[in-house]
């Protein structure tokens, strides 16, 4: 299968390269820059040129192709309304290009869209369009493709890791570099779900072989680390205080993570793991984070 693939270049996507490579397929990758370009030809892949706003690109990598991977995103948090817009944009333009095929478009959504709240683990078969999260735009844009008829799945990621990057969890250790405190919001109970990256590069994969329109996939290895773990853990790494904050305290410290650091956002795979036989293997959260922290 010839796969064009969004954010290709980036974190996830460079390994979801990989993977479909293995796998024998080609990839088409979105870039945006010669080194990105470069990047991709040396992995092995053929380059597109273009952007998440250069909305013809996308249409013409996705004609071009026998399915689309779109994993990109603008992660510039404090415009995190705009991009999620942007998000739904470029979604709507790729499903646009695939109308009246059998070829299956798999986005990116957060596991978040997935709670039913009240504490308990998000699930696949939930998706809360009156959620706060903004990101929720994504998947309102690909259930109007699926009503178009449109073979869309939705990928959800929760923390994706390896021993250099850890998420949401990477800005928390920048945080506490800059404060001087590794901190977490009132008992720090609140769980943060991961995967590793290959684990997560590998279920795109599975996602995309399936092609079954509507599904929704929760690429969850761990269903919850605490985050006063987390905290912990970081405050050891950098030699700093571990201290509790009130959640009134929570924004003047931690700025756009805020938004995050206090959620419980605790997430389940299951219905994942038995649609697509998929059983992550890779190194859990805590672990890759003592490995970029030096606690070994």
């Amino acid at each position: 299968m010839r796969v064009f693939l969004t954010g290709a270049t980036g974190f996830i996507g460079s390994a979801i390269v990989a993977e479909l490579l293995r796998a024998g397929h080609q990839v088409l990758g979105l870039a945006r820059s010669d080194a990105g370009a470069q990047a991709l030809a040396a992995a092995g892949a053929e380059v597109h040129r273009g952007n998440l706003e250069d909305l013809d690109s996308l249409r013409r990598g996705a004609a071009s192709s026998d399915g689309v991977i779109h994993c990109a995103f603008d992660h510039d948090f404090s415009n995190f309304v705009a991009n999620c817009e942007k998000d739904s944009r470029a979604i709507t333009a790729l499903g646009a290009a695939l109308a009246g095929t059998d070829r299956p478009l798999v986005i990116t959504s957060g596991t978040g869209m997935g709670s039913a709240g009240h504490g308990q683990a998000a699930t696949e078969d939930v998706f809360n369009v009156e959620h706060p999260n903004a990101r929720k735009a994504s998947e309102i844009a690909a259930s109007a493709l699926a009503a178009d008829g449109i073979k869309v799945s939705v990928m959800r990621l929760p923390q994706v890791h390896d021993t250099a990057r850890q998420g949401l969890v990477s800005y928390a250790i920048a945080v506490a570099r800059e404060k001087g405190v590794s901190a977490y919001v009132g008992d720090g109970l609140n769980r943060f779900p991961a995967a590793h990256v290959l684990d997560v590069a590998r279920l795109y994969r599975l996602a995309l072989e399936k092609n079954e329109p509507g599904a929704r996939y929760h690429a969850v290895a761990e269903e919850g680390v605490p985050f006063w773990d987390i905290a912990a853990a970081i405050g050891r790494g950098l030699n700093v205080p571990l201290v509790s904050l009130p959640p009134e305290e929570a924004a003047a410290h931690f700025g756009w993570l805020a938004m995050f650091a206090g959620l419980d956002m605790a997430a389940s795979s299951a219905q994942t793991r038995a649609r697509l036989d998929w059983a992550p293997t890779g190194a859990g959260l805590m672990e890759d984070l003592a490995q970029h922290l030096g606690l070994h």
